[in-house]
């Protein structure tokens, strides 16, 4: 299996800027590792993990995801995409503003960005059905981009989503006093986007039983507005677990059903 940056691709294409061949991009490239022992043209699936918030001994290890999702899925892909901001236990990094990660940083430049990413990568990869793998932060990144441009995914896995965003700031507040948690911001609730979910996207919403950081209605709220959309969704709670389950073998397998699950060709 091989390792590669993103940073292989045309910058123009991940830049997603209109302008002309051989210009400089007009948004900094987001940084990613890519994980496969296919040749892009070979590729029937590629799963897209974006990481959650804070420094990366706080979250999930998004690479080891990826890592493994490459290995145990066929004809696969998978790309580790750091979102703006952030930073791997490598010390790799995207450009970009972080934010105080307290639900600020979900707005629609962010969005922008990471669908900026996915075009090009749906671009090198261009027989490939695309799966966006989100954790906490990422999935509401995940959540708002499939609403917003549904044309690039093929299906969403959301781990531990904050997926109902003022409700959820509320929670954090008063678990967490201090922080800028009452600072409006201009992130985007996915309760409130999801209007724009095509309804042939599948989808899998996972969560802790335990997770006291997004605790199990928010997952709920969001997985129950998928389906009133006619969404075909796995919703999944983890019995005694918490927060941090992106590399939990049932995210795996969600992840694997969902993307034998697409059609063919879609």
């Amino acid at each position: 299996m091989r390792c590669n940056p993103l940073l292989l691709l045309p910058p123009l294409l991940l830049a997603g800027c209109a302008t002309t061949a051989g210009a400089p991009p007009a948004e900094p490239l987001l940084y990613a590792q890519t994980f496969t022992a296919e040749r892009p043209r070979d590729v029937r699936t590629l799963v897209i993990v974006l990481n959650g918030d804070g420094l990366p001994a706080a979250r999930a290890d998004e690479t080891a995801f990826a890592r493994t999702a490459a290995a145990a899925i066929p004809d696969s892909a998978a790309v580790a995409l750091l979102r703006p901001g952030y930073a791997d236990t490598a010390g790799n990094r995207s450009p970009g503003s972080r934010g105080f990660d307290a639900g600020d940083n979900y707005t629609l430049e962010q969005i922008t960005a990471v669908g900026d990413a996915v075009a090009a990568l749906q671009a090198r990869y261009p027989s490939a059905q695309i799966v966006l793998v989100g954790e906490s932060g990422g999935a509401v990144i995940a959540a708002n981009l499939a609403a917003m441009r549904p044309e690039l995914l093929d299906g969403i896995v959301l781990v531990g989503c904050p997926c109902t965003l003022p409700e959820w700031r509320d929670h954090m507040e008063r678990r967490m006093p201090g922080e800028p948690w009452e600072t409006p911001v201009s992130s985007l609730d996915p309760l409130k986007t999801a209007g724009g979910i095509a309804s042939d996207l599948r989808a899998a919403v996972i969560v802790g039983a335990e997770d006291e950081v997004t605790p199990v209605r928010f997952s709920r709220a969001y997985a129950e507005a998928l389906t009133l959309r006619g969404v075909a969704t796995d919703y999944r709670i983890l019995p005694g677990k918490g927060h941090k389950i992106l590399n939990d073998p049932e995210v795996l397998a969600a992840t694997g059903r969902l993307a034998a699950s697409l059609p063919v060709g879609s």
